[in-house]
């Protein structure tokens, strides 16, 4: 690494360094205080109110099908590998190895083909698998009705997710039953995932994408290209973050039956949904190997053409 490059490194290593003990005593800080109104009066009365969860119509649907198990297992496997090729493309720096597209057969376009950096087209093809799963993922919510488990249908469930966060920060985990209904906040924060976070990710990244870029010119004025990039970091930082949280809970709060209810699609403390999640993440960490340059090389050149810088 040359010396110019060897500083920015250096810095984002010293940011780091301030960071993880500044976040420790924040989050001792933000326990402390939330323990602190927990034992007042009115924090008693507040979580007396607002339990924590915000009841579901009848008709509601129990337990996970076995559809959206798989969903869940290919979503984090493509976010995995997404994460991965936007932090190499932000990083990296410039690319040696391009890939084109073949202008030939069936279908064709007027204009020339854009060049790009192997990890954008790892990237995009990542991003379209995910909006094609994502696609059949938002038909079956709705069509088996599990969308009223991740879009609040009574306006308590604002109150009761300040309660179950209330509580997640106190260290005092919320009563809820994942199998029948989310606490609140679980509720509002899947919703925010699914119909708010995952839609700014893939309008933004269309923005971005090479080839766009300029067909998508007379938007410059009002949605410029440094605008995007920088909500669509934003978005990957909140992506991250909820992942993170996420797997803490579902490890802090009952992992057997919590990893049951999305992996064996079963309610009970059995080993079968540890089982089946040790077999995906042992399958993420052998495609982190695999999935080398020469690789990706390989794949790429099946649908274009590679060239190198």
């Amino acid at each position: 690494m040359s010396a110019s490059g060897a500083a920015p490194a250096r810095r984002r290593l010293l940011h780091l360094l301030w960071i993880v003990p500044a976040a420790a005593v924040a989050a001792v800080l933000v326990v402390v205080a939330a323990q602190a109104i927990r034992d007042s009066d009115a924090g008693h009365a507040f979580l007396t109110a607002f339990p924590g969860t915000s009841a579901l119509p009848d008709w509601t649907p129990v337990g996970f099908p076995a559809w959206l198990a798989w969903q869940h297992g290919l979503t984090a496997f493509l976010l995995l590998f997404i994460v991965r090729s936007g932090w190499s493309i932000r990083y990296a720096g410039r690319p040696d190895t391009f890939w084109v597209r073949r202008n030939d057969g069936r279908i064709r376009t007027a204009g020339q083909p854009v060049r790009i950096g192997l990890q954008v087209w790892f990237h995009l093809a990542l991003d379209a698998l995910l909006i094609l799963n994502g696609a059949i993922f938002y038909v079956l919510l709705f069509v088996t009705g599990q969308w009223v488990r991740v879009i609040p249908v009574h306006w308590d469930a604002v109150p009761n997710a300040v309660s179950a966060l209330l509580q997640y920060a106190s260290l005092h985990w919320p009563a809820d039953d994942g199998w029948t209904n989310y606490n609140a906040l679980q509720l509002i924060s899947y919703g925010v995932v699914i119909f708010v976070l995952a839609p700014a990710a893939i309008l933004t990244g269309i923005r971005l994408t090479p080839g766009f870029t300029v067909r998508l010119r007379p938007l410059d004025r009002v949605f410029p290209i440094r605008v995007a990039r920088r909500i669509h970091v934003a978005v990957m930082v909140l992506f991250l973050a909820f992942i993170v949280v996420h797997v803490f809970l579902v490890l802090a709060t009952g992992a057997l039956r919590n990893l049951n209810h999305v992996y064996a699609v079963r309610d009970d403390a059995s080993w079968a949904g540890a089982i089946v999640f040790a077999a995906t993440v042992a399958v993420m960490v052998a495609a982190w190997f695999v999935l080398r340059p020469a690789v990706l090389r390989a794949l790429a050149g099946t649908t274009g053409t590679i060239r190198r810088r």
